[in-house]
């Protein structure tokens, strides 16, 4: 009898009555189920993040395509769009997408390369020029296009400015989104000139004049036929819903396996 209640006294203190598979763990038992709330929390809301950024890029596109359909502005309304942005630089806030028609001449014969590109799997630059409409106004930094980098970065491609004269050119425009692990110039000195990022304020000091927040990629540049990339949103709704999903099964898979980890040690406590 006295051992029948000693072993019943054992088993009740090692969980097998009560049937909890941490009795007696203490911080341990604790600890598991805080790191599983918190992992299986974290997956969660990176899912929900991502179906967030989702429907954002869903109205950003209807947006674009809104853009896209709407007369050409003149670079005086374009001037007033730009008075009236605020000093907000998120995505609510871009210029992306507007369609113009300006005539302007280069302001100088200077090519800027904008370094770090890829088209269609090749490495290499986009190139632009800076235009001018007035010689009061603030000038306008032009795409000419894509070019490929050559092997030895030491060597620059050459590409012909456009020459002197009047042009209209006929185009959309769009800002790059600051890059928050690399947002400076970084620009070479030399002709054509190489540079790291469109950060406009550091290009107008380098430049020594100013100029509009915004890019011009035209429909046709006037005596080049290089490639124009167009890629207003680097990751389509598809994609963001795509991560989304890959979140949501991580989730599951941790969750599951925390269950079945939980289950183990519940019954080898039972034994």
């Amino acid at each position: 009898m006295n051992t029948s209640s000693s072993t019943k006294t054992n088993l009740t203190n090692r969980g097998a009555v009560t049937g909890n598979p941490f009795a007696g763990l203490g911080w341990a038992a604790f600890v598991f189920v805080a790191i599983t709330v918190s992992v299986f929390s974290i997956l969660v809301k990176l899912g929900l993040w991502q179906l967030d950024r989702a429907e954002f890029k869903q109205a950003w596109e209807q947006t674009l395509i809104e853009r896209q359909n709407q007369p050409a502005i003149t670079f005086k309304s374009l001037q007033q769009i730009i008075a009236s942005q605020t000093t907000d630089a998120s995505e609510t806030n871009i210029l992306t997408g507007y369609r113009v028609a300006v005539s302007a001449s280069p302001a100088s014969d200077k090519v800027l390369l904008l370094d770090n590109q890829v088209y269609q799997g090749q490495v290499g630059y986009l190139a632009y020029q800076v235009f001018q409409v007035k010689q009061t106004e603030p000038r306008l930094l032009v795409e000419l296009g894509f070019i490929p980098a050559n092997k030895d970065r030491r060597i620059l491609p050459q590409i012909n400015p456009i020459s002197a004269g009047r042009y209209k050119l006929l185009g959309r425009i769009y800002q790059k989104q600051t890059n928050p692990l690399s947002d400076h110039l970084m620009a070479e000195s030399g002709n054509p000139m190489r540079f790291q990022n469109i950060a406009i304020d550091e290009l107008s000091q380098t430049l020594g004049y100013p100029l509009l927040p915004v890019v011009l990629q035209p429909d046709n540049v006037p005596h080049m036929d290089l490639p124009q990339p167009w890629q207003p949103i680097p990751l389509s709704a598809h994609k963001h819903q795509g991560y989304a999903l890959q979140w949501f099964t991580m989730a599951a898979v941790f969750l599951g396996l925390m269950t079945w980890l939980t289950l183990k040690k519940w019954q080898q406590l039972r034994r």
